[in-house]
C-alpha cells in the first residue's frame, strides 16, 4: 500500500495524524508530511482508517 496526497484538498485538519502519527504529520508550515509513504504492515489498519476519516478527501491509495 502507498498512500498520497492531494495537496489542492488537504486543509490540514491533522485527522490523519491523530489516526496514524507513525505515517502522517504536519511539517513547521502547517502543511501535510507522509512519513512513510509505502506504508508498513503494521500501519496499513490505522492509515485506512484515516484515508476514510479525511474531511476532504485528500488521502489517496495507490496498491
Amino acid at each position: 500500500m502507498r498512500i498520497e496526497v492531494n495537496r489542492d484538498l488537504c486543509e490540514a485538519n491533522e485527522v490523519c495524524v491523530g489516526i496514524a502519527p507513525a505515517v502522517f504529520e504536519l511539517d513547521d508550515d502547517e502543511e501535510l508530511r507522509i512519513i512513510q509513504p509505502d506504508v508498513p504492515a503494521a500501519e496499513v489498519e490505522s492509515v485506512s482508517r484515516a484515508v476514510a476519516s479525511c474531511p476532504k478527501n485528500a488521502l489517496v491509495v495507490r496498491d
